[in-house]
């Protein structure tokens, strides 16, 4: 099975983050410019918390709140499930069905290493199934 490593290794290291005093208004730009759901919050090197659209949806605008007067640090989720390198992808799949949660970020001796989302997860998945699927078939047909 792979793990977290392997998905970061193929996928990138890159992750956008705020700082928990900006506006949800420019949280939610760069969202829309790097075509992201989620924003790492963290002040200096420390994740301090995360920032979805469902954060936005729950806790911005259906309680009125002004996206442009709004400080993350106000609607950020701050208790972060996180996950490391040498953890498998069925962890990661496991962890996000039990919070619900869709992003995960990926810490290595605490420093943000990472962050993997649930299409990343499956499509490693899928991947790697796919890759077994071809195995099975080439031992059995006896091809290749």
């Amino acid at each position: 099975m792979k793990t977290v490593g392997d998905v970061l290794r193929a996928k990138g290291r890159a992750v956008c983050a705020a700082n928990p005093d900006e506006t949800v208004y420019h949280a939610l730009t760069v969202m829309a410019e790097k075509n992201i759901g989620a924003l790492i919050v963290r002040e200096g090197e420390r994740v301090v918390g995360i920032f979805s659209e469902r954060d936005y949806a729950r806790r911005v605008e259906l309680q009125g709140k002004a996206s442009k007067d709004t400080p993350l640090r106000d609607v950020m989720t701050s208790r972060v499930a996180f996950v490391r390198p040498e953890h498998s992808l069925e962890e990661c799949m496991a962890l996000m069905t039990d919070k619900r949660i869709r992003h995960l970020p990926v810490l290595e001796e605490a420093q943000l290493a990472g962050i993997l989302s649930i299409g990343d997860v499956v499509k490693a998945v899928i991947s790697e199934k796919e890759f077994l699927i071809s195995q099975l078939e080439h031992y059995i047909t006896g091809s290749g």
